[in-house]
């Protein structure tokens, strides 16, 4: 089973508890799968199965919570979405004296060697977005399958797409190590910050007057951007909701 784990073949728990950060969650909502008026949607047979709730409009558990998470009446039936999340970080920079190179072996001490055979979609994301003129001092490989551009928080990234599914991915290499190298040493400056970025820090001391101070940034020149955030805190610390204080610009905002 674990030489078809696909994208999954990466979770050595080494490595990943040994990261600067890392992060699990399973996000579970109802979705409308039928409407009025509207046909069902087309299942993938090999998409993820999902537990289904018939006719909720009958259904007296339902009737406190909105028909597949919508307020419109036309929802019929409702299927159940499940998405499992992992998010790692990996400060390369930092801990291999300034170098900016990486690759999967590096970070995971495996390499991808097959695709889950049950997955609709198995790609690898690489950000090769421009910095000024840095597009022409990093390259990837190997080359990628294909090249994916959009628009995140207001700058136009550029993604390498590795296609797992791609039958040509695999050809020439029994596995993929995907890799950036820089083409000529870099300095050792520190990385550029991101437009939406946090920090966080412990200050005081004790039950009395210890805190958790959270500070997020928006170095963008004229946009804003919805945030949502979720502060995660050792069990052994006790919160106290009323004691909440959120400053926006030097001005304090009363939470609602």
């Amino acid at each position: 089973c674990s030489l078809q784990a696909g994208l999954a073949v990466l979770l050595k728990a080494e490595r990943l508890f040994h990261s600067s950060y890392h992060s699990q969650a399973v996000h579970i909502r109802p979705v409308c799968r039928v409407s009025a008026g509207l046909s069902s949607l087309p299942q993938h047979p090999k998409r993820k199965s999902k537990a289904t709730l018939s006719h909720c409009k009958g259904s007296q558990w339902f009737a406190q919570l909105p028909c597949g998470g919508f307020t419109d009446a036309s929802c019929l039936a409702v299927s159940w979405e499940l998405r499992q999340t992992l998010t790692v970080v990996f400060d390369f920079f930092s801990s291999g004296q300034g170098k900016k190179d990486w690759s999967l072996f590096k970070m995971f001490s495996r390499t991808l060697t097959d695709t889950c055979p049950l997955a609709s979609q198995s790609k690898v994301y690489v950000d090769i977005s421009p910095k000024n003129k840095e597009k022409e001092l990093l390259e990837v490989s190997p080359p990628p399958t294909s090249v994916h551009e959009a628009i995140v928080q207001g700058d136009k990234k550029t993604y390498a797409v590795y296609d797992l599914l791609s039958p040509s991915l695999f050809n020439t290499s029994r596995s993929l190590n995907v890799q950036l190298k820089w083409k000529r040493p870099q300095d050792s400056s520190e990385m550029p910050i991101p437009t939406l970025h946090a920090q966080r820090y412990v200050g005081g001391y004790g039950l009395q007057t210890g805190e958790i101070c959270t500070l997020i940034y928006n170095t963008h020149p004229y946009r804003a951007f919805p945030v949502i955030l979720l502060e995660t805190v050792p069990w052994y610390l006790r919160l106290y909701v009323h004691t909440l204080t959120i400053i926006t610009k030097g001005k304090e905002n009363k939470p609602s």
